[in-house]
């Protein structure tokens, strides 16, 4: 390309600036931008390089790689990178839809979004989540770019009620026995710092505890970030500061950006511990990469580990991987180095666990559960200590705990030839009826003959449609092992007959969590494409019970 200009370094100064004016605007409107290299002689197949940025750290990455493919150094020659602002929920969304995979609780993201080479989430969790979704989805984690704590954030007049010092048995009692302390939090399944500060409190304020700061969260929830901010007070009079959001969990990030906009009223940061899981901004490759862009996105790696990206970061509010705030005055309090990188991502379990829970306060059910007990639930479950009836029983029963008593839940099960269901326990609020579940599971036994799977859906799906509720999420639960059996209705007539039957106006959800490897999976997932829901499948009888609770954090994003 330089042989054809009589100017090139001029020409290419003049591009370079020229991209970069591009790009700024770009991120601040969210937009997709690209930072081609204006390479030399040899570039007749170049490298696209697709990088998705968590909105908060984008401008530092575009700026880093408008920098490096500028200078052509270290394996930018012939690469061009895209980068674009994309929420860390639409692109694990867009890997659902690519690997054709229900993930509990965030929906379908944000539509148009495509799945990157390189992905920079805001928090490890999500990388978490999203491989015990599809465990075969390979994800290269080159180390994280970023820092940001999660902090509980409270404006300054109410953070002084709380004392300098508070800890989590502070917050819990503010949370729960304050009358003047209105809390709130972002959705937390689908925003990381919502996410770490429902973890954190999960931990801390133990079972009793637990529900009341549930319920005292979900008061003031927001679907955003931005939104969950606009709700703190605009004047520090006393109606006012009673009126407005008053504590919440936020990235330190949030609370610096915050406070340099001048507010009515301040904000303070505080830093309990053990600290929750913090933002650390993970630098993935994707398994889509190619090796030459794999190669590109390991040398753009590289560059995010300088001085000049650092610097980047701390105009942004971020601290630098090491966990030190440069380029800008952390708020009170704040520790000098913010986890040095020795604490491992809360693991899988723990946030199916807190999302579950969450998900049975801020969605109340209208529930059938349906329940397999054919012959072949005898069947030994796998890790030795009994059958594939007793694992999903287990979490069933275990499941039943996190759901608060305003949940509506009746019991069935199906078996026997000709196939056919019996009703348990007829739905009804828990207030009433726990008891009366807790006994019918510990009843139930695997009988004889094949599971009518298809008959009781349909079954189930009619009767949970007729007794329909509006305000609450009205769903079958089937839990099985096996597919339809001789006798049982064909799948082509299941179909026809349920898309017969469905309402718009009365949506019913069917989820499915299948336990072992005689489920049809590609027939259930026809079933609940029909009329909404998921397909969850534990191969191993071991993982029943977290399969169970993905499940039930399914219906947070269809309650939103």
């Amino acid at each position: 390309m330089s042989g054809r200009h009589r100017h090139p370094a001029h020409r290419r100064a003049t591009a370079t600036a020229a991209a970069a004016a591009v790009a700024v605007l770009a991120v601040a409107a969210g937009l997709r931008f690209a930072l081609p290299l204006l390479a030399g002689d040899g570039c007749a197949a170049g490298v696209r390089l697709d990088v998705a940025a968590a909105p908060e750290i984008a401008p530092a990455v575009q700026a880093a790689a408008r920098d490096w493919t500028g200078a052509g150094a270290d394996g930018a020659r012939c690469v061009t990178v895209t980068v674009r602002a994309a929420e860390p929920v639409d692109v694990a969304a867009a890997v659902g839809r690519e690997q054709r995979t229900t993930f509990g609780g965030w929906g379908t993201g944000g539509a148009g979004v495509a799945v990157p080479q390189v992905w920079i989430a805001d928090s490890s969790t999500w990388p978490v989540r999203v491989r015990a979704a599809v465990p075969g989805f390979t994800m290269a984690d080159e180390g994280r770019v970023a820092v940001s704590p999660v902090v509980f954030a409270a404006p300054e007049p109410v953070a002084r009620t709380l004392g300098r010092d508070a800890g989590y048995q502070g917050l819990t009692t503010a949370l729960t026995s304050s009358t003047t302390v209105r809390a709130g939090t972002v959705e937390p399944s689908r925003d990381a710092v919502g996410l770490s500060g429902l973890l954190a409190l999960d931990a801390a304020a133990g079972p009793r505890a637990l529900g009341g700061v549930l319920h005292a969260l979900a008061t003031g929830r927001s679907a955003l970030r931005a939104n969950l901010l606009q709700q703190f007070p605009a004047a520090d009079d006393p109606a006012t500061l009673a009126g407005a959001l008053g504590l919440a969990a936020l990235s330190e990030r949030d609370v610096v950006t915050y406070n340099a906009a001048s507010p009515p009223v301040r904000l303070a940061a505080r830093y309990p511990q053990p600290a929750p899981a913090t933002l650390d901004f993970p630098y993935l490759i994707l398994p889509g990469a190619t090796a030459a862009q794999g190669a590109a996105a390991r040398a753009l790696f590289r560059t995010l580990g300088g001085a000049a990206f650092r610097d980047q970061l701390g105009r942004l509010g971020l601290r630098g991987p090491d966990g030190v705030a440069r380029g800008f005055t952390a708020p009170d309090g704040a520790p000098q180095v913010a986890d040095p990188g020795v604490r491992p991502a809360p693991d899988a379990a723990a946030i199916v666990h807190a999302l579950a829970g969450w998900s049975g306060v801020v969605a109340p059910a209208r529930l059938l559960a349906v329940v397999d007990a054919s012959g072949s639930m005898r069947a030994p479950d796998g890790t030795g200590r009994g059958t594939r009836m007793r694992a999903v029983l287990q979490a069933a029963r275990d499941g039943l705990t996190l759901f608060s008593d305003d949940w509506q839940v009746g019991l069935w099960r199906f078996a026997g030839t000709p196939p056919g269901h019996r009703e348990l326990v007829p739905i009804g609020p828990l207030a009433g009826n726990r008891g009366a579940v807790e006994g019918a599971l510990a009843g139930i036994t695997a009988q004889g003959g094949d599971a009518g799977l298809n008959r009781a859906i349909l079954d189930a799906y009619r009767t949970v449609q007729d007794g329909w509720q509006a305000g609450r999420v009205n769903s079958v639960v089937v839990l099985t092992d096996g597919v339809s059996a001789p006798g049982d209705l064909a799948l082509p007539e299941l179909l026809t007959r349920l898309q017969s039957v469905k309402d718009d106006a009365r949506p019913v959800q069917v989820v499915v969590v299948g336990v072992g490897d005689r489920v049809d999976r590609a027939a259930l997932d026809q079933i609940t494409r029909t009329v909404g829901g998921g397909v969850f499948v534990a191969r191993d009888a071991a993982q029943v019970g977290d399969v169970f609770l993905q499940a039930i954090s399914l219906r947070v994003a269809v309650a939103r």
